[in-house]
């Protein structure tokens, strides 16, 4: 067998597992650097929507509907749906500590960002989720960015003032169970709802939110959302 033969193998799904179990040992923060456009795929939540739902053609599959074909450019690895799917119940806090469940999202589109302060990619991408929601922001859309943090809320306020995220409201997960039950694979993670709470699409790892191609997306599913019947 040649050398080059020797050096080509193959990656087992088990040695994946293995991978991420010493990741997860090493620190749930190198979570991050596993994630892959690969990993833009999931199995709906008990209940909704299918129990599986295949994203032919692998991450960044053109979907259909209202989204069909935006998830290009720096919306590549954005996965749509082509059904919108159920979300689990959720609940988290607002500013000030205002309790919220994930039906006070309901009435616009959101576009819903996993975080936590020692997740590097997620520094660098918070300050486009601000210009994105600085620029749609407002009665139809809103960028719901929620921190995952357990050392507190006022930690992540630190953290949107030292990034200059001035227009994003602080929300924050006390019960550290948000990650899990939306099934996010890496971080961050950002889900696109539609006005029902239903998940339009997602994007595993970070991407720049301020491009033409995410407000060419945001504006379609709020296109979409108002054109639907009442």
């Amino acid at each position: 067998m040649s050398d080059s033969k020797k050096r080509k193998s193959t990656t087992t799904p088990a040695t994946y597992a293995i991978v991420i179990a010493v990741a997860l040992l090493a620190g749930f923060g190198t979570v991050y650097w596993l994630s892959t456009p690969s990993d833009n795929r999931w199995d709906a939540p008990d209940g909704a929507g299918s129990a599986a739902e295949p994203t032919p053609g692998g991450a960044g599959s053109k979907g259909a509907g209202s989204l069909k074909g935006l998830n290009s450019g720096a919306m590549t690895a954005f996965v749509v749906r082509s059904v919108p799917l159920d979300l689990p119940d959720f609940a988290f806090e607002g500013p000030g500590g205002r309790k919220q469940t994930s039906a006070d999202l309901k009435g616009k589109v959101v576009l819903l960002n996993i975080w936590a302060t020692w997740c590097v990619p997620c520094r660098e991408e918070m300050p486009q989720l601000n210009a994105l929601q600085s620029e749609l922001g407002g009665d139809t859309f809103e960028v719901v960015a929620i921190n995952i943090d357990k050392s507190g809320a006022e930690k992540a306020k630190k953290f949107l003032a030292e990034t200059g995220a001035s227009d994003l409201k602080p929300y924050y997960d006390p019960t550290g169970k948000l990650f899990a039950k939306l099934k996010a694979v890496g971080m961050p993670t950002t889900l696109l709802l539609d006005p029902e709470g239903k998940e339009m699409g997602r994007l595993v790892g970070p991407a720049n939110w301020a491009a033409p191609e995410a407000k060419a997306l945001i504006q379609a599913a709020i296109g979409a959302s108002e054109r639907s019947p009442k």
